[in-house]
């Protein structure tokens, strides 16, 4: 995978971390830098550990389903992305009580696990494509820590719709990539006939 695939799929992915962020944001009494770096900090931390444990879990299975690599990492993205634009169109009831100043550290890892959750699966992917695990992981961290910066920053002003366009731009680039991997193999198949 080339350096602007690495770029594409890091963006994609930090979406649902920079979506969470803006309504972390929101939910905040004017949220101040430190505690927007701080959020994208731990956004940006578990990103990165995630694709590498996904990586670890499709490497000790790669061996055995190398043929199949590329329908895997499609339809991997293929679900993840699908699943990202329905989230975007769900509508959250507002529960806006006394904003608080900051949130939980606790609060903000289970947030940030659960945003990366793709990225984990995305990891089990990337193990088939054979591709520099370490450098990749730390892209999509520095990403999602830089989205999830400036999410947490712009929250208050845009609030939680802004959020949800960015997830549906996140869904539809992880397919996109999906069919770019897909297309690359049977490229390269049919090439090879």
């Amino acid at each position: 995978m080339n350096l602007y695939a690495t770029l594409i799929l890091a963006l994609a992915l930090s979406m649902d971390a920079f979506a969470a962020a803006v309504g972390k944001g929101a939910a905040l009494h004017r949220p101040h830098f430190f505690e927007a770096i701080r959020t994208g900090i731990i956004f940006g931390l578990v990103e990165t550990c995630t694709p590498l444990i996904g990586w670890s879990l499709g490497l000790y299975a790669s061996q055995y389903i190398m043929e199949w690599d590329h329908w895997i990492a499609f339809s991997l993205l293929l679900i993840l992305g699908c699943r990202m634009i329905i989230d975007s169109f769900k509508h959250e009831p507002e529960t806006y009580t006394k904003a608080p100043q900051r949130h939980s550290s606790v609060t903000l890892v289970l947030t940030a696990i659960a945003t990366s959750l793709d990225a984990m699966a995305i990891g089990v992917g990337l193990a088939f494509l054979q591709v520099d695990i370490l450098h990749t992981a730390m892209t999509i961290g520095l990403m999602t820590m830089i989205m999830a910066t400036i999410g947490m920053l712009i929250g208050r002003y845009i609030g939680p719709l802004l959020g949800k366009k960015a997830e549906l731009v996140g869904g539809l680039v992880l397919i996109a990539i999906g069919f770019n991997i897909l297309f690359e193999h049977l490229k390269l198949f049919m090439y090879a006939e």
